[in-house]
């Protein structure tokens, strides 16, 4: 990719002194702020992961169709994309904090009402609760985005996220094995009731952060009415078009979108190619477990080869497109569950590591008066395509008569294209330095 001179002078190794490579434990011992956002990424999303592969087979039991499991997950990712305007103005608008509170006590109680959809022969309960609880999420992830940056140094951001996202496939792991187990064990109902409990856990943490949040000063009116609204949200989109650099950090996690319609996959994987004892929740929990431990392990490596310095970081994501095609092919072709979860491995350590290397590049050159937006339309996009990619995947599996090989083979032949339009860009980018 070239010298470092391809990155703008807001980009370069200067923006993240040495001392970057602080411990991970000794960040969380030193930051109480930050201790209790991790931990309350931990609890909750433990509990989110006991519960999606919970309705998941609750779906596939009720309905036999891989597309209802698709339908699913397209409701818990399409309302993030047509929130994106209104989550992305109120973060930047109402302290973050507050939001964050509010967002984890509505999808505590929303989770509850799950207890009442294994006893209902309609699936549409179980559509409508998804919606309500996205519609608040994607409130929730933009202001914890937005407001790290205000928890923490620019020296720990990256160590922050990547501890983020190592903790995200942590819970992955242990909330997929476990919630898999423990759903074919003792029932669904315990899955709900222990993510509900996690929300209000999670609230309570976020409740006792002391935080300062520079976008909330005395001086800055909020906008009133629609019309007020509207130019906020219209000041977000211009201010990503006018920087070629956040645009195409935004649009990196389009590309992992892509690879949404493997959260489908792995479920029908499970289910009908790899079950265990008769029991596919079981293979479905390793698989999803697989893309735990690798989405934790692809961002500290990616922090260790990268060493802070912003040119690497970018390049790594280019790195990452290619290492997600070529496991999601071999995956498409595994013999035995052993070698698929090997696969789904490989394939995550790609996937995550250009969220957190986007995320943190994004926050490090991101100016904080329209961080929130910024995020917003960031997740909002990813949503968006995730939902497209289910979609298709339930629609080639339901309708098309495509086998479940012939989809995740199609997965990892599209994951090159973000992969050959990243190095285009990095070699445009070096060239006009030049």
């Amino acid at each position: 990719m070239g010298g470092e001179s391809s990155i703008p002078a807001t980009a370069s190794s200067a923006a993240l002194p040495a001392s970057l490579h602080l411990r991970y434990f000794a960040l969380l011992r030193s930051n109480p702020n930050f201790r209790r956002l991790w931990l309350a990424q931990l609890i909750s999303e433990l509990g989110d992961w006991f519960y999606s592969l919970a309705i998941y087979d609750l779906l596939l039991k009720k309905t036999h169709s891989g597309g209802a499991v698709g339908w699913a997950i397209i409701i818990q990712t399409l309302p993030w994309f047509f929130m994106t305007p209104l989550a992305g103005y109120i973060a930047d608008r109402f302290p973050r904090r507050t939001l964050m509170i509010l967002a984890d006590v509505f999808q505590g109680f929303i989770v509850l009402g799950l207890l009442f959809t294994s006893v209902v022969s309609n699936v549409g309960l179980i559509y409508l609760l998804l919606g309500l609880e996205v519609i608040f999420a994607s409130i929730f992830e933009p202001a914890r985005s937005a407001i790290l940056p205000d928890v923490v140094s620019a020296e720990e951001i990256l160590p922050a996220n990547a501890l983020s996202s190592a903790t995200w496939s942590f819970a992955l792991t242990v909330g997929a094995a476990m919630g898999g187990a423990i759903t074919a064990l003792l029932g669904r109902n315990i899955a709900f009731v222990a993510n509900s409990a996690s929300f209000f856990a999670s609230a309570l943490l976020i409740y006792r952060m002391a935080v300062h949040e520079h976008h909330v000063l005395p001086s800055r009116k909020i906008a009133q009415g629609v019309a007020g609204a509207t130019a906020s949200i219209r000041e977000g989109l211009e201010y990503v078009r006018a920087n070629g650099k956040i645009l195409t950090l935004v649009l990196a996690k389009v590309g992992i979108g892509i690879l949404g319609g493997s959260l489908l996959l792995m479920v029908i994987f499970g289910e009908r190619i790899f079950p265990i004892a008769g029991h596919g929740i079981l293979a479905v929990g390793l698989l999803y477990a697989a893309r735990g431990v690798g989405a934790g392990v692809g961002p500290l490596i990616g922090d260790r080869l990268t060493n802070g310095v912003q040119s690497r970081m970018w390049k790594s994501i280019g790195i990452s497109f290619f290492i997600i095609a070529a496991s999601y092919v071999a995956f498409s072709r595994a013999p035995n569950l052993l070698l698929a979860i090997l696969c789904i491995f490989i394939g995550h350590m790609g996937g995550s590591n250009i969220w957190v290397m986007s995320t943190t590049l994004l926050q490090l050159n991101t100016s904080d008066h329209v961080r929130g937006r910024v995020f917003s339309l960031d997740f909002g996009l990813l949503m968006l395509m995730i939902a497209i990619s289910n979609y298709l995947v339930g629609q080639g599996l339901d309708t098309w008569g495509f086998t479940p090989r012939q989809l995740a083979a199609a997965l990892g032949l599209l994951m090159v294209i973000p992969g050959v339009l990243w190095v285009g860009t990095q070699k445009f980018w070096r060239e006009q330095a030049v």
